[in-house]
């Protein structure tokens, strides 16, 4: 057995030196031992390791998340750590991907050590109080005592530096202090709670802040402690009016019911009203009703800033149907589906694969344009699920009338419309859906979507991807079609 002691509990840069050299020496996890600086020596244990730096050369390979994890789990407080990530080393030469086996012994427990000093780190920047101390030559400065189960002191120091860099401060744990003096970060040994004062004026502050926003009304003791552990109230000011906080929170609720205001504020009604969707029309015959009647709509706010509704467009009882996302610049102006540029590279890509698109129907999963100004130009914006759900019933009345045999979705808006639920495009495309009223959805991505890529190889690519899963459905119509599906699809 080959000892390896660190002089560090927690510095990376230190382990992956030794374990460089131990990969050189090619010596397995199960002949090192590495000793945790924390622990007390044996004296009949072996001498340790000669070990030599290796520079200018490059010893094994691992994932850049390999790297990030192992910072993490250096600073867990258990002494296995740094034979734990030794192993992990030693595997990843052989299989690259063994940080993906999330139920390896290995890496779940590389994982759970890593959860452990995110959430204590997370807490720390939560549960330090700094309090006011005097400077030697009168200058003010600050100190705060804090028990981290973990060494995360050095890692979470810099977030103190950027929130608190025109304060002088120390923060002080029982194994490591940190000091900021307002140009430069150092750390020093830990100490005790003795070396912090007990209380300054702040402290006032912070109960007078934390009673001020609890709120009786929303109080959920276990969901509390979860997020502000007991261990850590010792050091908190405010934490000492919690007991009474809780016992009292019926009488404040009965306090504020007695107090709300009788009249709900402007603002209130404003939004409460978008939020009571109009009742749908039950008097619609026919598609060319519907589509005079959908300039009428108030379902959703979008109709405050479009021109006008855009409708479906195409054979009134067209055996395909193509639902996009909303009306763009030139189809609000124009107020029909599809003739703006992401309309163009719609018919090109329905010419190529041999879909005659006056024979098919095209309209979209909201009918109003939803833009933000931008100087003279309308920007596009993603409608919202409200907005959504307010106009599938227009969408649900043209299939109604239409009765498609295939649909096919073009974006995650319309997939959203049609089956009313988020769906994932790439997992989607190529799979048949069947819908409750018999037909069949397929689901691919926007046209605008290829307008909006960057990368020229990129684009040819997915372009490529649009035509495959267009000529998917070509061909499921050509099966599954009757005649006019066959005219359809040349």
């Amino acid at each position: 057995m080959h000892r390896v002691t660190l002089r560090s509990r927690n510095d990376f840069a230190e382990w992956r030196t030794m374990a460089r050299a131990l990969l050189l020496a090619g010596l397995t996890p199960d002949s090192v031992r590495f000793i945790d600086p924390d622990l007390p020596g044996d004296l009949f244990a072996e001498a340790d390791l000669p070990l030599h730096p290796v520079t200018g050369r490059a010893v094994g390979t691992v994932p850049e998340r390999f790297i990030a994890l192992g910072k993490d789990a250096i600073c867990h407080r258990d002494s296995d750590r740094f034979g734990l990530l030794y192993r992990l080393l030693w595997r990843l030469q052989k299989d690259k991907h063994i940080l993906e086996l999330r139920s390896d012994p290995d890496v779940a427990a590389l994982d759970r050590r890593v959860s452990a000093v995110r959430r204590d780190a997370h807490k720390m920047t939560a549960f330090v109080r700094f309090r006011r101390i005097a400077g030697p030559s009168g200058q003010e400065r600050f100190a705060a005592w804090f028990e981290p189960e973990h060494f995360v002191l050095e890692p979470t120091a810099p977030f103190f530096v950027r929130r608190f860099t025109a304060m002088n401060w120390a923060i002080v744990t029982p194994y490591a202090s940190a000091l900021w003096d307002g140009e430069a970060l150092s750390f020093g040994p830990g100490g005790n709670k003795a070396d912090v004062p007990a209380e300054d004026a702040l402290e006032d502050t912070w109960r007078t802040y934390y009673a001020s926003i609890f709120n009786p009304a929303r109080l959920k003791v276990a969901m509390m402690k979860s997020e502000m552990p007991m261990k850590y109230w010792r050091n908190l000011p405010e934490a000492e009016l919690i007991p009474s906080l809780i016992a009292g929170a019926k009488q404040a609720e009965d306090a504020m019911i007695a107090k709300q205001a009788s009249i709900p504020p402007v603002r209130h009604a404003r939004i409460a009203a978008r939020q009571e969707i109009e009742p749908a029309p039950t008097d619609i015959k026919s598609l060319a009703e519907a589509r005079a009647a959908v300039q009428e709509c108030r379902r959703c706010p979008l109709y405050e800033m479009a021109t006008q509704a855009v409708f479906g467009a195409g054979p009134v009882h067209a055996e395909l149907m193509f639902v996009g996302e909303q009306p763009g610049d030139q189809e609000d102006l124009q107020g029909k589906p599809f003739v703006g540029p992401a309309g163009k590279v719609f018919d090109t890509a329905l010419e190529k694969i041999g879909i005659d698109r006056t024979r098919v129907y095209v309209t979209n999963a909201v009918k109003h344009f939803k833009f933000e100004p931008r100087g003279k130009k309308r920007i596009h914006q993603r409608p919202n699920s409200g907005e959504i759900a307010a106009c599938r019933f227009w969408v649900n009345l043209e299939r109604d009338f239409v009765k498609p045999k295939v649909v096919v979705a073009l974006g995650a808006t319309a997939a959203q419309s049609l089956l009313g639920h988020s769906v994932t495009i790439s997992r989607s495309r190529g799979q048949p859906i069947a819908l409750e009223d018999g037909s069949t959805l397929f689901v691919t991505i926007h046209p605008s979507f290829l307008l909006r890529m960057v990368d020229r190889s990129a684009v040819e690519a997915e372009r490529a991807q649009f035509e495959a899963d267009l000529a998917q459905v070509r061909d499921f119509l050509a099966e599954h079609g009757g005649e006019d599906v066959k005219k359809a699809v040349h």
